[in-house]
């Protein structure tokens, strides 16, 4: 599953933030404008606890008529309790920040089993379920949301598991390939050559690499799939070596594979070969401390925003955010610009996801494809000394 090798890996779900070059901020009413859903003005403060509540052991929740009833599903116990909890946090405060007047959030806890959480989230009358976080638990709770024509917004970023009332709000590894391969052309490189791990996420970055390369006019030169071991990593380079000379290589895997690979790269053929990468590097800041890596472009979303978000966690709840945490803030985001237009006691207006002129948020814009899976709109950074800088910003938003 795509989500999960994204764990293994220590990606975009793996680990706490890095901040490579902000401060603590408090998010502005400009972050909140700029996300489509908060009047002008500045954020609200609240003291007290957000209205978002953990569900009743025995009783079903009350009617709710002034608010549409959403249920947040992530791991609030278990080896991913960090991550839904960071999730769930943010979640929280896109609640307080919004006013908390259209809905209220409910969370249910997947480490205890995602069917049974979805169930019950059904059963207190939610209308919409957030979640879950892994493509193994959206793979059991979207046929119970099915069943009640109650949709799924997952943080998954896994694409096999959307559609069919499955959305999608993970950032997806394939979108970054192609941002960060049309950059390269534009700049001049026309032959390509591309290193992925063994497994399903390798296949699907491989099959991501060709199309962009072929679709951007370039030239696919050599490919080449390895087990992450040390010798299947000088085996893959070696053999990689010996195909046609190359402008540019993608390595699809952590910050921390490729600070293994390019320096075998750079004695075996490819010693001005520019370094491709793609978002899961967004988050690993030491890449800028290792001199290998100097002149490297990934593509991500922009942190603009984000780290104002993890300004204002940190203050509230003493600690640092999981990068993943803007997905829940920007879900909140989502459903209650939605919820001005959907009548509490009703199904959710699911075709208002297919808004062709999208939404924005922390993570910047986005829209959803009729398959269900988050469009973003991307930057391509570069790694120079001491962090990250942009090389092309993303775009704002998407053409009608």
């Amino acid at each position: 599953m795509a989500d999960t090798q994204a764990l293994e890996q220590g990606g975009t779900v793996s680990r706490p933030v890095v901040l490579k070059r902000w401060g603590t901020v408090v998010l502005t009413s400009a972050i909140l404008a700029a996300c489509q859903v908060v009047p002008k003005g500045p954020p609200k403060t609240v003291d007290a606890p957000p209205p978002v509540e953990a569900p009743p052991t025995t009783t079903p929740l009350p009617t709710d008529v002034a608010r549409h009833r959403v249920a947040l599903l992530v791991p609030m116990t278990g080896s991913s309790a960090a991550i839904g909890e960071s999730i769930a946090n943010a979640a929280n405060l896109a609640v307080l920040d919004t006013g908390g007047k259209n809905i209220r959030i409910t969370t249910y806890d997947t480490g205890t089993g995602a069917a049974a959480a979805a169930q019950r989230a059904i059963a207190d009358g939610n209308r919409l379920i957030i979640g879950p976080l892994l493509a193994e638990d959206v793979r059991v709770a979207a046929p119970i949301g099915r069943a009640a024509k109650v949709p799924l917004l997952s943080f998954s970023n896994d694409i096999s598991v959307a559609g069919n009332g499955t959305y999608l709000l993970g950032f997806v590894p394939t979108q970054s390939i192609d941002r960060v391969v049309s950059f390269a052309r534009s700049k001049g490189m026309t032959s390509f050559a591309g290193l992925v791990p063994n497994g399903t996420f390798g296949q699907r970055t491989s099959q991501a690499m060709i199309k962009a390369v072929e679709s951007n006019g370039g030239r696919m030169v050599g490919l080449q799939a390895f087990d992450r071991s040390p010798a299947s990593i000088n085996a893959a380079v070696t053999k990689l070596s010996a195909s046609s000379a190359y402008d540019a290589l993608l390595i699809a895997d952590s910050g921390r594979v490729a600070l293994q690979i390019v320096p075998l790269v750079r004695k075996r053929g490819g010693a001005t070969a520019k370094i491709l990468g793609t978002d899961l590097w967004n988050v690993e800041g030491s890449l800028a401390q290792n001199p290998v890596m100097q002149g490297a472009w990934f593509a991500s979303v922009s942190d603009a925003f984000y780290n104002q978000l993890a300004g204002k966690y940190r203050a509230r709840f003493a600690k640092g955010p999981y990068r993943l945490a803007s997905l829940g803030y920007d879900s909140v985001l989502l459903v209650n610009k939605i919820a001005a237009n959907w009548k509490v006691g009703t199904a959710f207006p699911t075709a208002q996801l297919l808004d062709s002129g999208g939404f924005s948020g922390i993570d910047g814009a986005f829209r959803f494809t009729p398959s269900g899976i988050a469009e973003r709109m991307l930057e391509v950074q570069e790694i120079k000394t001491g962090g990250f800088t942009i090389v092309s910003p993303a775009p704002r938003t998407f053409g009608k």
